[in-house]
Formats: structure tokens, sequence, C-alpha cells
């Protein structure tokens, strides 16, 4: 395994830069994690079309991983729903630790070898749902183990890692890698590594969700409108797709409550 993650910050003496040098040399280190992402959009590639045919197919997704990485699938899965107005159970994300290391990390939850597959068994998982590991380091215990054992079941298995040639690259079927390289802070992958995961996420779920027809257009005509912004937001999407005015577009949206079906029942009848 080439381990970049661990290796030693690109900066020395970060004790004694000031504020200025210290933002700015993180963000020259940022920089560069789009450009390692790019790098692996045709893994990512592979990754979104397979898991598109299992979805399609009734499955769903889980991302499984620790600290960082676990709460960036966790976060990733939460927006999904209100965003494209899919069932929460479509893509489900799982913390080693369960729902309080979210906010609070606890000690040796990722050591686990078999907790991720008995976390992913409560939600009576089958052949068609894919499992996503998103681990920095490439060797997170819970990741490995959920992963082997979901192989084993006959389950895709991908993963979101930034080293090469990690142990969880080698058991995904699917593997995701973006090396960033060292962290500014040494070893602290919270910092060039989530970020690139959270890129790689984006990526992922969105692509996803259009080539599962959760968008119009450019608009997400099947968004929850869980507030007064986004109704408003609702509202002009229908205005743009169909020419109505914002009365009878804000009348729509009352009367249907999405607006997919507003925009389909004023094409209807126009």
């Amino acid at each position: 395994m080439v381990n970049t993650t661990e290796k030693d910050s690109n900066y020395q003496d970060l004790d004694k830069m000031s504020v200025h040098e210290l933002l700015t040399n993180i963000n020259n280190e940022d920089k560069s994690v789009p450009l390692a992402v790019e790098r692996s959009i045709p893994q990512i590639e592979a990754l979104v079309k397979v898991t598109v045919e299992k979805m399609k197919a009734g499955g769903r997704t889980f991302y499984i991983g620790a600290g960082t990485s676990g709460r960036l699938g966790v976060l990733d899965a939460s927006e999904l729903p209100p965003t494209y107005g899919v069932p929460f159970e479509w893509i489900i994300g799982l913390i080693a630790g369960g729902d309080t290391a979210i906010r609070k990390a606890v000690e040796f939850a990722e050591d686990d070898l078999e907790q991720a597959w008995k976390d992913m068994e409560a939600y009576d998982i089958d052949e068609n749902d894919v499992v996503i590991g998103i681990a920095a380091s490439g060797t997170t215990p819970y990741v490995i183990g959920g992963l082997k054992t979901a192989n084993e079941k006959g389950l895709v298995t991908g993963c979101i890692v930034c080293n090469g040639g990690s142990p969880i690259a080698e058991i995904a079927q699917y593997p995701v890698e973006v090396i960033v390289g060292p962290e500014f802070v040494t070893g602290s992958t919270r910092m060039k590594s989530g970020t690139a995961q959270k890129l790689v996420l984006n990526m992922f779920s969105t692509a996803v969700m259009i080539q599962l027809g959760r968008v119009k257009g450019n608009k997400m005509v099947d968004m929850q409108l869980s507030n007064h912004k986004l109704v408003g937001r609702g509202v002009r999407i229908i205005m743009d797709q169909t020419g109505a005015t914002e009365e009878d577009a804000a009348a729509l949206l009352e009367q249907f409550g999405n607006v997919r079906q507003a925009i389909e029942a004023y094409q209807a009848t126009h």
C-alpha cells in the first residue's frame, strides 16, 4: 500500500505561522484536491453505472465508514430525500459506533470486523443492494469486514479511499482511489481526504439520482417542500418549465404538493 495520508506534512513549523500564512497554505493544499478527484472519474463512473443498474432493480445503497468518513456518508445519505424526494431507505449511511458517533467519537468502534454487516442486517439487506466503504486510510476494520461479507453474500461493493493499493480497494469490486497526498496537519484526514470524499460523494449520488430520473432539465422537481424557501423555488421552477404565471404556479403547487406533478398537470391541459 502507498500510504500518503500519514506522510509528513509539506509544511513545517505550523505553530509559528501567522493566521494569514495558515489560511493561505491550507488553501494551497486544498487546490490539489479537485485535480486528484478528476483522475478518479473513470472509477467513479463505473461505480455509478453499476449502482444505477442495481437500484433500478429495487436495490439500495449503503455507505459504511468510521469517523469523518462515516459522517460524510451519513451526511450524503440524509440530504438525498429532501433534495430528490426519494425514500430515506434508498441510500443509507452507517457509521461505526452508531448514531452516537456522528457527534462524538466512539472509542475502538472502527476496529470491529463484524459490526458493519450486523448494522446492515438490520435493514434486511439482499443481493440487489450496493455497499460502499468510505475510509481515507483504506484500512478501517469496520469497513473491511463489511465489504468482505458483502462480497461473500453476492452484493456489489465499492469504496472511496485516499491511499493507493489499500486493503479496502483490493476487496471492493469497484474501488475509487483519490490520492490527495499528505495532509496540512500530518495525518489529519478530515482535511484534504475528507474534502475529496465529499466531492466524490456529491458526484456519485447526484449522478445516480439524475440517472434514476429525479431531475428534469436541471431542476429538482421532486424535492420536498419543507420550508418557505423551497416552496418559492418550486413556484419558480413551475413558472420556468411551463410559462405559467406566479399565481397559477403557486395554485398548482398548493394543489399537488409536488413540482413534477404540478408541471405535468399544467402541460396536460395546455
